[in-house]
């Protein structure tokens, strides 16, 4: 979650965050704090889902799966 990006989306309205180098991993919401908890409800399922098809992850911050 350290490494997450956000910005302001859609005139103001809307915070966009995703993770970099996850692929797939982002989140939309009107405020920071809830794109913050869509975005880390999204990189669980999307770990949860990646081990048990078998999908390579790569490594975040030294940590490999």
């Amino acid at each position: 979650m350290a490494r997450a990006h956000y910005e302001i989306i859609d005139c103001g309205t809307t915070i966009y965050g995703a993770i970099p180098g996850l692929d797939g991993v982002y989140a939309t919401a009107g405020s920071v704090a809830d794109c913050r908890s869509d975005l880390r409800e999204v990189l669980e399922e999307w770990l949860l889902l990646g081990l048990t098809m078998g999908h390579r992850i790569p490594p975040v911050d030294g940590i490999e799966l």
